[in-house]
């Protein structure tokens, strides 16, 4: 949990604060702090009151993205630092198209895995 960049902050379009998905989920907070020590979301501390968030486009229908979790285990495999993972994550790819995140929350996961396999090499 790290404080956020302001250009990496620019990139993400919408965020949630760890009870609003607590609520999406039907679950504590405590359950969501978890998921972000597990390394499941990336959650950053941002705003006036430095509470954390977490990037909307993370969460859809009440789960995290499909494909997200596995994409975070192979960026950090990579070495990428959560800051790194979020502009990585929310950088537009004319090639994809759109960014990662977004290629995740359309079931288009396979790809954005190749890809970030690809960075390892």
């Amino acid at each position: 949990m790290t404080e956020i960049d302001a250009n990496i902050d620019g990139l993400v379009p919408a965020w949630l604060t760890l009870p609003d998905i607590a609520e999406e989920f039907g679950v504590e907070v405590t359950r969501v702090r978890q998921l972000v020590k597990e390394g499941q979301l990336i959650a950053v501390r941002r705003g006036e009151n430095r509470a954390l968030h977490v990037p909307a486009d993370f969460i859809k229908d009440g789960k995290i993205v499909k494909g997200l979790v596995g994409t975070l285990t192979l960026l950090r495999d990579d070495g990428f630092a959560d800051e790194e993972m979020l502009e990585w994550l929310f950088t537009p790819d004319e090639s994809l198209p759109g960014t990662p995140a977004q290629a995740l929350r359309e079931n288009r996961g396979t790809e954005v895995k190749r890809r970030a396999q690809a960075l390892a090499v």
